[in-house]
């Protein structure tokens, strides 16, 4: 071999090579070393994203994107999800009472029946008492309105002034240019009623013989439930669970019902006591409202505040009725419902108040009023489900209080 030949050979270094020119005179022409390899493989897991960052986005993006699937659903779909929502809410407080005589040698179909029928008896004697107050409160409203008026005259200077500046401010921004309106004519009182009481009566009659079939099949729901769950402890927790769903909703449920009647008998009675008109109607409107907790009263006040400086003739004796009113809801808010209702079903009043107001905007009154036992059967399937502790929390009513059988269900999974 020539010397240039020779120089011309490529040389690649690394820990077997003695020397540019071995002995026997060739060269060391050897694969790259597995250091090399190495070195390159850990050069590209070092400029690689870090993977728990990426796994925390993906699941962040994950639950966000399942949480707005998951409301569009509730909302588009009301129609149908309301009045099944309330035939579980309703089965839920009245499934004890069937169990309870079923022991007594009831067949379950016909305390089922017996139940629903004195349901709607109760419903349909309520509506029938509200419907004169009601009647006589739509035919006072036009003089309520005018008088009302003549209250706030003082005001009405300076709110024209304002309303008519701006009415000159936009003719002023549409000088010189064509308008064309377009004016769209609302339904009227009559057509609304017409196409709105069909609704409600399909969406009772949906209720009402759900409810039926639910009171009806007894524990099939129990059954069912350790069939599909897979292992023991699972069917275990589930048992578990839905008791206790049904005990502490249907005791809260129907504490709540006996809180709410006798305050709005308070409440009637204080109205009639003061001198406000149709009494009657104030006590049954302040004891429904109070099922949503902060935004029911407030209501409630709001139009006692309204009437109230229609029918008296000085402000100080109009203000007697809201202030009565007010310390009768103090008074059953601080004090007797926590002392009824106990510390086990205490709630967050921020989670209580975005609740009430979220499944108001969602699904209206109804949807208001079922927002606290919906609430509850959150928090109870919280506190018996790993990994849901910072939940648990949130909705309990005293950071780091966590309810004690908690531990004792932890204990007996």
């Amino acid at each position: 071999m020539q010397p240039a030949e020779i120089a011309a050979v490529p040389i690649v270094p690394g820990p077997s090579t003695a020397a540019p020119f071995g002995g026997g005179g060739g060269t060391d022409t050897a694969p790259a070393p597995a250091d090399e390899a190495d070195a390159s493989a850990i050069s590209r897991v070092e400029h690689a994203p870090p993977e728990p960052f990426l796994a925390a986005e993906a699941r962040f993006a994950q639950v966000g994107i399942f949480l707005i699937m998951l409301i569009a659903a509730l909302y588009f779909s009301k129609d149908f999800l309301l009045p099944v929502s309330l035939a579980f809410l309703f089965a839920l407080v009245l499934s004890p009472a069937v169990r309870g005589l079923r022991r007594r040698g009831v067949p379950e179909f016909v305390s089922a029946a017996a139940l629903v029928v004195i349901l709607i008896a109760a419903v349909s004697s309520a509506v029938w008492v509200l419907i004169d107050p009601i009647q006589q409160f739509i035919d006072d409203a036009p003089g309520t309105a005018a008088t009302l008026r003549d209250k706030i005259s003082l005001l009405r200077g300076p709110i024209e002034r304002v309303m008519a500046a701006s009415q000159r401010m936009e003719e002023a921004a549409r000088a010189g240019m064509p308008v064309q309106r377009v004016v769209l004519e609302e339904p009227g009182l009559l057509s609304r009623a017409a196409t709105g009481v069909p609704e409600i009566g399909a969406k009772m009659g949906l209720t009402i013989v759900l409810l039926l079939f639910l009171l009806a099949s007894g524990d099939m729901f129990y059954e069912k439930l350790v069939k599909v769950l897979p292992t023991l402890s699972d069917k275990k927790r589930g048992v578990r669970i839905t008791r206790e769903v049904e005990r502490e909703v249907s005791r809260y449920l129907f504490t709540i019902t006996i809180i709410n009647i006798c305050l709005g008998i308070a409440i009637g009675i204080a109205m009639s006591v003061v001198g406000m008109p149709t009494p009657v109607l104030w006590g049954i409107l302040g004891g429904v409202l109070n099922y949503m907790p902060y935004i029911g009263p407030a209501v409630t006040g709001s139009a006692i505040v309204v009437v109230a400086l229609v029918s008296f003739d000085t402000v100080s004796a109009a203000m007697v009725a809201p202030a009565v009113f007010l310390a009768i809801t103090v008074f059953e808010g601080q004090i007797v419902t926590p002392m009824l209702v106990g510390r086990r079903l205490e709630m967050n009043p921020v989670a209580i108040f975005l609740a009430v107001a979220f499944w108001g905007w969602l699904w209206g009154i109804a949807g208001a009023i079922m927002a606290v036992p919906i609430l509850v059967v959150v928090k109870i399937f919280c506190d018996h489900v790993d990994g849901y502790t910072a939940v648990s929390e949130f909705l309990g009513a005293r950071e780091g209080q966590i309810p004690k059988d908690k531990d004792a269900a932890a204990e007996k999974t």
